[in-house]
């Protein structure tokens, strides 16, 4: 059975469904072209844009253009509660370069998803309707049970079919963002229990860390924050069945990179990694040695992800505890990934 995003948030279903429509509905099923869309994802720490062609029968997605630029739209959200100026500035420095490419490469549909910090702040609302007005943007503001589902869609979507139900693994899907951390239970390709949970990689930097290199009490204060937020908004009934987890976006993409020792970064070599519940541990304790200066110089660490990389070890590491899991399978297809498969009227 199809997974269906949104089920049951109408406007944001009418809306896009009104644009795969229009893009894919007159011609007969067999005959239907790939589609060419475009998904921005303007998060709390980071804006991303991903092109590419979608066969709407097949579900096969051909990647054209990926971007990532770390913008820090959260910055201090969590203590001010609104998006301050310089913030919404850097998002739309980025903006208008994928704007460009957006454009250059012909696409049909667009969709940009807006996730924790927006949600969460005052002004949210008015840097949404400035997206959708100054860049011709389709931007939605996603609830948490939306992001959650959206990326879940994107990580299964590849996933090769069991040979029957009972090899089917319970997976979570764990998708550690800059405000929260999403968490999506399911099997095949069916999205059970899902929660957005208030922990990420920049509200807890910014909430604990404030040594640098960081003292060893902010540490412990800080995963015991993590901590007592994930066990408390994961109900053991639900973590208890799980056999399997996928991580996704940048802290899994990162701590893989890292440990392959990856420069350049490689895609083809981050996707479908297995990190070790180890391997997280001591990388936690290795970039919490080092000053942000020296973290900066850590292969396969992005530099603008120094700042805050050690609170998504911590993050990651108590993920997998709460699902006593050894070991996640990382993964490059995340919510880009979903949306551009829901734009093309997949899954």
């Amino acid at each position: 059975m199809a997974v269906t995003p949104f089920a049951g948030v109408s406007q944001v279903d009418a809306s896009i469904w009104a644009t795969v429509r229009e893009h894919t509905s007159p011609a007969p099923l067999f005959s239907i072209p790939p589609v060419r869309v475009a998904v921005v994802d303007i998060g709390t720490n980071s804006t991303r844009l991903f092109i590419a062609d979608v066969d709407p029968t097949t579900g096969s997605v051909r990647e054209i253009e990926r971007r990532s630029n770390v913008t820090r739209l959260g910055h201090g959200v969590d203590a001010s509660g609104s998006l301050a100026d310089d913030a919404i500035e850097r998002v739309f420095r980025t903006l208008t370069e994928y704007r460009a490419a957006i454009d250059q490469h012909g696409a049909s549909a667009n969709l940009a998803v807006l996730t924790s910090a927006v949600r969460d702040a005052s002004n949210g609302a008015d840097f949404a309707e400035r997206v959708r007005q100054g860049f011709h943007l389709d931007a939605r503001v996603l609830s948490g049970e939306e992001e959650a589902q959206l990326t879940f869609l994107g990580a299964m979507s590849d996933r090769p079919a069991p040979d029957g139900q009972a090899d089917a693994k319970p997976t979570v899907v764990i998708d550690i963002g800059g405000g929260s951390t999403e968490f999506v239970v399911g099997v095949q390709h069916t999205a059970g229990f899902h929660t957005s949970l208030p922990a990420g990689v920049v509200r807890m930097s910014e909430r604990h860390i404030h040594s640098d290199p960081p003292a060893p009490h902010e540490l412990q204060a800080l995963a015991h924050d993590v901590r007592t937020t994930f066990l408390q908004g994961l109900p053991p009934g639900e973590r208890a069945p799980v056999q399997y987890g996928i991580a996704v976006a940048g802290t899994a993409t990162s701590a893989a990179a890292i440990d392959q020792e990856l420069d350049p970064y490689d895609s083809t070599r981050v996707h479908g990694y297995q990190l070790l519940l180890g391997t997280v541990e001591l990388l936690l304790a290795r970039l919490a040695d080092m000053d942000e200066q020296r973290r900066r110089q850590v292969v396969g660490l992005h530099p603008d992800r120094a700042p805050t990389i050690v609170a998504g070890m911590v993050l990651l590491s108590e993920a997998m505890r709460a699902f006593e899991l050894e070991q996640v399978e990382v993964s490059e297809h995340d919510i880009l990934y979903g949306g551009a498969l829901r734009l093309a009227g997949v899954g």
